[in-house]
């Protein structure tokens, strides 16, 4: 039997440049040469290709660690390409087992939905909202019904789905797996056959998931999809990945002055992976600047560049500018504009006291060791005699770099 002719498109100068900010930062593209193909094909007709990216809204908050791959789906927006924010409302009830050594405990439906708005509210952030097409899997996972779902697991068998090392190791190690974990991979790549992704997008532990979309895709008799992972973002220690519990993070709802220092802290070596990933400067841009701190230019200046565009990424221009005015007058020794304004009364009160009762400090005793260690200052004076008592009246009291209060003591 004769197959039809596949129609070839050229790979013109636009498209090697399409494919260049796809390969922007990213740990694999699979398959490169498909994807350079669907690329010419847009091109050439103006159809946009659909970019898909799924979050179970398993937590109410993201930090910028997880703006890496919602990055990746700016940059293909902004190349004219169709994105797609995919809630995973349905699969949420069942948990994604990728990388659990047990199995995931799920959540109410009211609060997947909690999560959800926040989830989404967050994301548009990054995201243009007017060109972004936001579905819940729910759509369709509703409908399959029983009969639908034994149809899709016919699709993949058990020795393929126990090849997933999550499941091999669980498996060997005597660990349960429960039935309904197998249908979590089925389900995600399900949603690209509903969806006709042309991409999808993820992190380096949903390889398995993403592909299972390029699987079921074509059993369905669909094109399918290409697969993209992102690496996982590395946090403020310069250690481990970004984490909550790691205390390494930065969240994207953090206050202006706060993300702008967080930024500022970390290492000169990890600052330039952090452009990659985080920054939308051109990689040409990024290298020329990464040249010119080679060459001398203090590495503080480009920190700097990249604290202020991800803080008015979050908040705005005019917040930027000012965090970083409030980071210099700390730095200098001088007072931010806006500082917590605290009535306390029983003067004379006793330093250490005013600290705790000022939460400045958490107890009298952490008081004193930032007195013995000089990190208290009043009204810009370095205090060293923790037995200094304070008379009524005004006081400018900082603790630290970062802690400032106007204490009025009666």
């Amino acid at each position: 039997m004769n197959q039809p002719a596949v129609t070839t498109y050229p790979v013109t100068e636009e498209v090697g440049q399409a494919l260049e900010i796809t390969l922007r930062g990213v740990e694999e593209l699979l398959p490169q040469e498909e994807w350079t193909r669907k690329l010419a094909r847009s091109a050439a007709t103006g159809v946009p290709l659909r970019v898909k990216l799924g979050l179970d809204p398993t937590a109410p908050d993201i930090h910028i660690g997880h703006t890496v791959v919602l990055n990746k789906m700016r940059q293909l927006q902004d190349l004219g390409h169709q994105v797609i924010f995919l809630i995973g409302d349905f699969t949420t009830l069942i948990g994604d087992p990728s990388g659990r050594n047990s199995t995931r405990p799920p959540l109410t439906a009211e609060q997947i939905k909690i999560n959800a708005e926040t989830y989404y509210r967050q994301a548009a952030m990054v995201l243009d909202p007017a060109r972004t097409e936001v579905r819940y899997n729910s759509e369709w996972c509703d409908k399959l019904g029983a009969r639908g779902m034994i149809e899709l697991s016919a699709k993949y068998t058990v020795a393929r789905m126990m090849e997933r090392d999550d499941f091999h190791k669980r498996f060997h190690g005597g660990q349960s797996i429960s039935l309904h974990e197998f249908l979590y991979p089925l389900l995600q790549g399900y949603d690209s056959v509903a969806l006709k992704a042309d991409l999808e997008l993820g992190g380096t532990d949903q390889k398995f998931n993403l592909l299972m979309g390029r699987h079921l895709q074509q059993e369905y008799g669909q094109e399918p999809q290409c697969v993209l992972t992102m690496p996982l973002l590395v946090g403020l220690d310069g250690v481990d990945k970004m984490s909550k519990s790691k205390n390494n993070y930065i969240g994207i709802t953090e206050e202006a002055n706060t993300m702008f220092a967080k930024v500022l802290s970390i290492s000169d070596t990890l600052m330039w992976d952090w452009y990659t990933l985080l920054s939308f400067k051109s990689l040409a841009d990024i290298a020329a600047l990464k040249a010119e701190v080679a060459g001398g230019r203090n590495p503080k200046d480009a920190k700097v560049m990249l604290a202020k565009e991800i803080t008015a990424r979050f908040h705005s221009a005019a917040a930027a500018d000012a965090a970083e005015q409030d980071f210099i007058n700390r730095s200098k020794g001088g007072v931010p504009d806006e500082i917590p304004e605290i009535q306390l009364s029983g003067a004379p009160l006793g330093i250490a006291a005013l600290l705790k009762q000022a939460n400045l400090a958490p107890s009298s005793s952490e008081a004193n060791r930032l007195i013995d260690g000089g990190g208290v200052r009043v009204d810009g004076a370095v205090i060293s005699d923790r037995g200094l008592k304070l008379d009524a009246g005004t006081f400018v009291v900082q603790v630290g770099k970062r802690k400032f209060a106007r204490v009025t003591l009666g």
